[in-house]
């Protein structure tokens, strides 16, 4: 240290003595990260300072509890920021606990040493409660030398006659001196840097304040634009830039829906009103708010994992952040809100949020109160919130194990019992139709609605009144892999592996047909044919109208995954299908009969092909599959 009027010693002696004191060493090399590359944005070096300020006031507040004089003489609590264009300055001034001199030389001369967490140290049992409104001071102070090449802090601490300056450039040093008329509390201000000389403007400064003070619980004032500037020793007439009351944290009950509509509309910037919302406030070990909405309608980037998304989150009604993805998981990446904390683990600049067993326990109450909200829905309502964010729910099924029953819950498909895909029905109704007895919950996944309902392994469930579930979307086969089973009941892809549905309730036609007799050595013959395009060849149970069918083996990958691999340059595994057929169909019959092999394979070969196209694949061989038909029709027509 070297002083410029007085040593150390003779300081304590002469109160007024005016000092030259260095950063600690460690100080300086993180006061160097803090300007350089510390924080993103320029612009939150004020939203440092009023939070700074909002504390100071927060702390004051709860001192004159137990002391009122400390704010007789100014009760009216305030932030108030000023600048001077001609200067190049920017200040920013509050009227709350301010500090001493050596308040000063601790907090502001050493990086990280924050006062409010040594105010916090001192307090014990009711008092710490009671105390749940005062703010994190952190680093933030520094930040000013972002845009700053030179600030002065003139600081009064409440109940103290005498006031304290501090100067410094932001590298080797700080003076601070003694003064004296100074009003209580603190005033920042800044010297702006040749780059950063566009905030010395009004217009620029309340946009500042309102995108991340708005919601601080302090009024922000700033002078009122356009003022008469005749009597310039008048001082100004000031006007509040904030709102100066976070919507969140007032009561329900005093909240309108157009309020909380508008509220929407301004953290989402969407031009509609949200389908519904969640207000919400959770005191006791670990106290927060929220506020969720979901949406009317998604987004244009809903489908883009990496896009931006999450909550907006406050630290005591100070804005942190605009996508706080940590609080939701992923598939719920549509909702918009705030959350408002007193208490989490933000990095050194607050502007990135660290992993912490309170943000898993916030993310997963917050997670539960979406799916709840969801599900309390109207159904009519929910029926649209389904059309525009039912896939992505989907994904929730595999990447959220815990609430994974919930996710099911909200899920809603097209089935047999409706009468288009427009007609939804969720596992809960599927359930309650089921006949008694009925362990299975059936599915069938199709490339449309259209080629579901068309398929031929609904044949034997229409058959029986067996209700399928009719899937189309490209997301249905990763999930369902980790649905496992609902409510006691398992889940079964009725084009996969063997089925064993017992005698039909209505099977007229079937009993008028014979069942082929000699039934293995057609099948023999059929696999001889086919080769090793199949993997086997068997009776069917699945088919009442249909010759044919492919069916896929209980762990082969299905046609989605394969094209979904395919499409992003993966190798899918090899597979071939089985190939069921209906013993009982008159074209089965009438093969059985052919003697001409050649004749044989090629309808063999079609019927293959047919089965194919009805799954929804391509034919292998296009150009042999048009001569066979062509070769049949000839032989039909002569």
């Amino acid at each position: 240290m070297t002083a410029e009027t007085a040593s150390p010693d003779s300081a304590e002696e002469a109160p007024h003595a005016k000092e030259t004191r260095g950063f600690q060493t460690e100080a300086k090399k993180l006061l160097k990260l803090m300007i350089n590359s510390l924080y993103s944005n320029k612009e939150v070096f004020l939203r440092e300072l009023i939070s700074n300020a909002s504390d100071a006031i927060d702390r004051l507040r709860f001192e004159a509890l137990a002391d009122e004089s400390l704010i007789a003489d100014d009760p009216d609590f305030r932030i108030v920021v000023d600048f001077d264009k001609e200067a190049g300055t920017v200040s920013v001034a509050d009227n709350g606990v301010g500090m001493s001199r050596d308040d000063v030389v601790a907090n502001l001369g050493t990086i990280a040493k924050s006062g409010t967490e040594e105010f916090f140290d001192r307090l014990t049992g009711e008092e710490q409660a009671d105390s749940a409104l005062i703010g994190q001071f952190g680093v933030g102070f520094y930040s000013s030398f972002i845009v700053a090449k030179e600030v002065e802090v003139l600081t009064r601490r409440a109940g103290e006659a005498a006031g304290t300056r501090w100067v410094s450039s932001g590298e080797e040093d700080f003076t601070v001196e003694t003064v004296a008329d100074v009003p209580r509390g603190t005033r920042v201000t800044l010297s702006l840097r040749g780059d950063a000389t566009e905030f010395a403007d009004g217009f620029r400064l309340r946009s500042v304040i309102r995108q991340y003070s708005d919601h601080v619980g302090i009024p922000v004032m700033m002078a009122k634009e356009g003022g008469d500037d005749g009597d310039e020793e008048a001082a100004p007439e000031l006007e509040t830039v904030n709102e100066a009351k976070a919507l969140w944290t007032r009561s329900r009950t005093d909240i309108s829906d157009d309020e909380y509509k508008a509220f929407y509309k301004h953290v989402s910037h969407d031009f509609e009103d949200p389908a519904v919302w969640s207000h919400n406030k959770v005191e006791g070990k670990l106290e927060y708010t929220s506020l969720l909405y979901v949406p009317k309608r998604a987004p244009f980037d809903l489908y883009n994992r990496e896009a931006p998304r999450g909550l907006k989150l406050y630290v005591q009604r100070v804005f942190i952040m605009d996508e706080a993805e940590q609080f939701l998981p992923l598939y719920l990446r549509f909702i918009r809100g705030v959350v408002d904390s007193s208490d989490l683990p933000l990095n050194v600049s607050r502007e990135i949020l660290q992993s912490d067993e309170r943000i898993r326990t916030i993310k997963n109450a917050l997670t539960k109160r979406v799916l709840d909200m969801l599900g309390k829905m109207d159904a009519d309502a929910y029926a649209e919130i389904w059309d525009e964010f039912g896939q992505v729910l989907k994904e929730g099924i595999g990447e959220d194990f815990a609430n994974k029953d919930d996710v099911l819950g909200l899920l809603r498909f097209a089935s047999t019992e409706s009468a288009d895909s427009a007609q939804r029905t969720s596992l809960k109704d599927y359930i309650g139709r089921m006949k008694e007895g009925a362990d299975k919950v059936y599915y069938l996944i199709a490339e449309s609605d259209a080629a579901a309902r068309q398929s031929p392994h609904l044949e034997a469930f229409r058959a029986r009144g067996i209700e399928v579930l009719l899937l189309s979307d490209r997301i249905d086969e990763w999930w369902m892999s980790f649905a496992g089973e609902f409510d006691g009941k398992t889940f079964q892809d009725v084009a996969r592996g063997e089925l064993d549905l017992g005698e039909p309730e209505a099977a007229e036609k079937e009993e008028d047909e014979k069942e082929v007799e000699d039934e293995e050595p057609l099948l023999k013959r059929f696999k001889d044919a086919l080769g090793d395009q199949v993997e086997s060849v068997r009776k069917s149970t699945r088919l009442t109208d249909s010759p044919a069918c492919l069916v896929l083996g209980e762990h082969d990958m299905g046609i989605q995954m394969r094209r979904i691999m395919e499409a992003t340059g993966q190798s899918a595994p090899e597979s071939k299908p089985h190939l069921e057929v209906n013993l009982r169909h008159p074209l089965i019959g009438h093969l059985n009969r052919e003697v001409d092999e050649d004749r044989f394979a090629d309808l063999v070969a079609i019927i293959f092909d047919q089965a194919s196209l009805a799954e929804g694949n391509t034919v292998a061989e296009p150009g042999k599959y048009v001569q066979r038909v062509n070769k049949l029709l000839l032989d039909l027509l002569s």
